[in-house]
């Protein structure tokens, strides 16, 4: 049995990848349709070696569509994804919108698969924060072991996390430097070429930013509750691929090296950890690659039971697209819309 999936937001950094997945995973739709505002209606998009003329998301009928793969921004999602669900179309949201509704599951499928079935209760699922997704992949076998009590990380995240226009923005601000033109900045509060911006989001009352927020918030909420989390995060002069310098501290003992080995056999997790120059990934080498590259495992003489990592993904792919596609495939694999529909 194929499915009828509609992309929304098919023109964004994101809804691209979404439709490059689909297609390289096999993914059984029967038909796949790209929607996005109205303004960009009739722009083609690639699936495969197939060309799809966007349809304009206003004038789509879901009521005949199976899953809707969302990435269209917060205020979109908020309007337009308890209306798709009430078609009976699933909704896979990758904005902020619903990752904090108690009524929607949040998903990483290497981590919490099973909380899948709560889809049910509003038939929209939430999409972590790419800069959480790649942190609890390499979290949960370690937490499975000895337990977290405290993480520290850092994270160095990539421009295209604000979408195209900061990506061009970085292209723009560089070629600038180069032939000494004046450095126009939009999108970002400062220049962001050769330089780093402790700031991603807006403010809150606490310091914090909304971004270092949502991962202690998504952390708790797909994880564990118990799990003290402290976040900085940064934008880089990196075009793809978030990184981040995580910290942890366990219950029980854990060293390195079992911890490598627990890495090495977990899902999602890629481990490069060669105590050599080079012998660890960059953003720039995961660019396009599916799993979360864990490097720099060791432990940490500060603490009891302690230890430091390096954790790298592609943001655009692990971080939103791929995540979404996965959650799909959970729920075609769990036969979870076939009793929806029987129901």
């Amino acid at each position: 049995m194929g499915y009828r999936i509609a992309v929304v937001g098919a023109t964004g950094n994101v809804g691209r990848e979404m439709l490059d997945i689909l297609d390289e995973r096999g993914f059984p739709a029967d038909e796949v349709v790209a929607l996005a505002s109205r303004r960009s209606q009739g722009t083609e998009v690639s699936f495969g070696d197939k060309t799809l003329k966007v349809q304009a998301l206003e004038h789509f009928d879901f009521a005949n569509a199976d899953i809707a793969l969302m990435s269209a921004g917060g205020s979109v999602s908020l309007e337009w994804a308890p209306k798709i669900a009430a078609k009976g179309c699933v909704v896979i949201d990758n904005s902020s919108a619903w990752r904090t509704d108690p009524d929607v599951p949040l998903i990483v499928p290497e981590v919490n698969a099973d909380a899948v079935a709560g889809f049910a209760k509003k038939n929209i699922i939430a999409n972590p924060n790419c800069s959480t997704i790649q942190l609890v992949v390499a979290l949960k076998p370690l937490h499975e072991r000895a337990k977290i009590k405290r993480v520290v990380v850092a994270t160095y995240q990539s421009v295209s996390g604000a979408g195209k226009d900061a990506m061009d923005e970085l292209f723009n601000q560089t070629r600038a430097v180069f032939v000494a033109d004046p450095i126009e900045t939009k999108k970002f509060p400062k220049r962001i070429a050769f330089n780093c911006i402790p700031h991603i989001d807006v403010f809150m009352e606490d310091g914090t930013t909304k971004e270092e927020w949502k991962m202690v918030a998504e952390t708790k909420k797909i994880l564990d509750p118990k799990i003290k989390l402290s976040a900085t995060c940064v934008r880089v002069p990196v075009f793809v691929s978030h990184s981040e310098a995580v910290n942890i501290e366990f219950e029980e003992e854990l060293s390195a090296e079992e911890a490598r080995n627990i890495l090495r056999e977990a899902p999602g997790c890629l481990v490069i950890d060669k105590h050599e120059p080079g012998g660890y990934m960059t953003p720039y080498e995961c660019a396009g690659e599916d799993a979360t590259y864990i490097s720099r495992i060791r432990e940490d003489p500060t603490v009891d039971s302690g230890l430091s990592m390096w954790v790298v993904a592609d943001n655009l792919r692990k971080g939103a697209a791929l995540n979404t596609v996965q959650i799909a495939e959970l729920l075609v694999n769990r036969k979870l819309l076939e009793n929806r529909k029987a129901a």
